[in-house]
């Protein structure tokens, strides 16, 4: 069917280094970043900010692939911008881990149950 919706993506969760404070002062250090999608990766390209700034990729990504940090509602890329320097780097390190490499192990949590359990991520192309 066209359209239909396709599995849910595996979640990871997090705890920010320092956190994000939000405009009302509340600290937001927990929450989950989901698999990307090869869309996720291709998406950002075509914003301005991107092609007037390659770096800019990976704050428009994080954004996409963040489901939840902390109570906040939407989490767009001037959250991804006003994170401290040390918890952007660690959620870079962690879409590496998530989406790149091979054979981590990492936590998760069913999007269905919320029961919570371990998967090994490989690298692309492994059967």
């Amino acid at each position: 069917m066209v359209g239909a919706p396709g599995p849910a993506l595996a979640e990871f969760p997090f705890t920010l280094p320092r956190g994000y404070t939000g405009p009302d002062g509340s600290l937001h250090r927990e929450g989950t970043m989901r698999l990307a999608t090869a869309y996720d990766e291709i998406a950002p390209l075509k914003d301005p900010r991107v092609q007037a700034n390659p770096g800019y990729l990976v704050i428009i990504l994080l954004s996409r692939v963040l489901t939840r940090l902390g109570s906040l509602d939407f989490i767009n890329p001037k959250v991804i911008e006003g994170l401290p320097s040390c918890d952007f780097v660690y959620l870079q390190e962690l879409y590496r881990r998530v989406n790149e490499t091979g054979h981590a192990r990492l936590p998760v949590t069913c999007p269905h149950c919320q029961g919570a359990f371990e998967v090994e991520v490989g690298s692309p192309g492994e059967a």
